[in-house]
């Protein structure tokens, strides 16, 4: 009360009150620009962007993945949408972002290989394209993410030549024009990465999980496994609740010494609903360690203690979420229309568990399906599934 005479007077709170009444009164009437301008002021900070973007979901608006199509260098605004910042992706400069917004123009890219061929590659460098890579800016193209992170040195060649020709002013040593140089663009065949790869190349570049989360996939499963999310659970603790079961994708991992000279583990987790930090001490670091890889889902029992600082979390124990999951998921069911994926999806079936398997194949129209179940049982889980959706040939899977 003393402090306030002085610190934080009547004038100057009234101050913030104006300045908190115009803001409320911005997000009320105009939370598309609102949002999007708060997100441009705070790009270098992922955290807020990460909280802007939950604001933005549970106000209905759509936050549209970043592309070299539709993004600009600030955080753009359409109708009841946010298009997301090129300059936000970790990576990618401003330089580099101006530069594809110049040469995009009124013209937008046709292709991939139309894209290489108009940004210079001095100034949208191999390290750029990567960036753009695994935020999926470049998925408008149409191609997989793993064939052009294979390619990109091929996509790196066609930009130079490109530039080259610009520079001299000819075509290439034999007469040929650019457009032919295009259809020369071939991505190197790969095998495409699983969705927590895919997820996890995401995160390193925009901060947190923009399209899609890794826990999306075993959300059945954590229903059934009663586990509860961090937004479900701080509200709890805030309650009185001092434990807890908790599902999360581990984002950031530090091990530090306390003042006895032990070690002690500082671990971050991501979850549908927020990020949390949780500790554990020496025991329980050896034991669980391995566990506790970037990108790695897991499911994990926490004491909590609500302080004036926020929630207080201890790790008790820590499961793999795959493990888990694998328990409880009974069948699992293949629909394909032909036998051209059968060998591929076999590999996927090499460990032996309790889970039922089922192929169906789907007939043309009219005349219905057809079921088989295989005589073996296998261990099933979404990361399984998974996998099994990205093999050519695959109409859908489905767990039970």
């Amino acid at each position: 009360a003393k402090f306030a005479d002085y610190g934080f007077n009547k004038s100057h709170a009234a101050a913030y009150a104006v300045v908190s009444y115009q803001t409320a009164y911005l997000k009320a009437h105009y939370p598309v620009e609102f949002l999007a301008a708060s997100m441009t002021l705070d790009m270098g900070n992922t955290d807020k962007l990460a909280d802007f973007r939950q604001d933005a979901m549970r106000l209905g608006i759509e936050v549209v993945a970043p592309s070299v199509m539709t993004s600009f260098r600030p955080f753009e605004v359409g109708e009841n949408k946010i298009f997301y910042s090129l300059a936000a992706l970790k990576g990618v400069g401003d330089a580099a972002v101006e530069h594809i917004v110049e040469m995009r123009g009124e013209r937008p890219f046709k292709s991939l290989a139309d894209f290489c061929e108009r940004v210079d590659p001095k100034i949208v460098g191999k390290r750029v394209f990567e960036s753009l890579i695994m935020a999926g800016a470049l998925d408008c193209f149409g191609h997989d993410r793993a064939a052009m992170m294979a390619g990109v040195e091929r996509m790196m060649g066609l930009a130079s030549l490109a530039q080259q020709n610009a520079i001299s002013g000819q075509a290439d040593i034999f007469g040929a024009s650019l457009g032919a140089q295009s259809q020369a663009l071939n991505l190197p065949a790969t095998d495409p990465w699983l969705a927590a790869d895919r997820l996890h190349r995401e995160f390193q570049v925009v901060g947190f999980y923009l399209s899609a989360h890794p826990l999306d996939e075993y959300k059945a499963a954590l229903q059934k496994m009663r586990v509860q999310n961090w937004g479900e659970f701080s509200a709890a603790v805030k309650r009185g609740a001092a434990a807890g079961r908790l599902a999360g994708t581990v984002t950031t991992k530090q091990e530090r010494k306390t003042r006895t000279g032990n070690k002690m583990g500082v671990v971050q987790f991501s979850d549908t609903t927020g990020q949390y930090e949780a500790v554990l001490f020496s025991e329980g670091l050896a034991q669980y360690r391995d566990m506790l890889e970037l990108g790695r889902s897991v499911v994990i029992t926490v004491s909590a203690e609500d302080r004036p600082e926020g929630i207080n979390l201890r790790i008790q124990t820590v499961q793999s979420l795959e493990d888990e999951a694998s328990r409880i998921q009974k069948a699992l069911r293949i629909f394909v229309r032909d036998a051209q994926p059968i060998n591929i999806l076999a590999n996927q079936l090499s460990v032996k568990g309790e889970g039922q398997v089922s192929f169906v194949l789907i007939k043309d129209a009219g005349q219905g399906e057809v079921e088989i179940e295989l005589p073996n049982r296998y261990r099933i889980s979404p990361q399984v599934a998974s996998a099994m959706r990205a093999v050519p040939g695959v109409v859908e899977v489905e767990l039970v």
